[in-house]
């Protein structure tokens, strides 16, 4: 059984985010080894964070129409069998 995943603008939009920030740092890295005396790492990091915020900012201004709510997708645990107890006599072994 699969679970069945959103498809709203919203939960797209923050689908993108890990992605993004990978490719992001990618292309820092790659400036810094092509330009690394005018574009280093330390310099262009926060390209990082604007790229976070402005993913983020979308997600939250995007439409949630359809969004189906992971928490209503799971579904019910199905009753467990009592365990099978073995025939007790009253006072078992006891003083023997």
């Amino acid at each position: 059984m699969s679970a069945q995943r959103c498809r709203c603008q919203s939960c797209m939009i923050r689908s993108l985010t890990g992605p993004a920030i990978v490719i992001t740092i990618g292309l820092l890295f790659l400036l810094h080894q092509v330009h690394g005396r005018y574009l280093y790492f330390g310099n262009t990091w926060p390209i990082l964070l604007l790229v976070i915020g402005i993913l983020q900012l979308g997600a939250a201004l995007a439409s949630r129409e359809g969004h189906v709510d992971p928490a209503a997708t799971v579904p019910p645990v199905p009753p467990v069998a009592p365990p099978a107890n073995p025939q007790q006599t009253p006072y078992g072994t006891q003083g023997q």
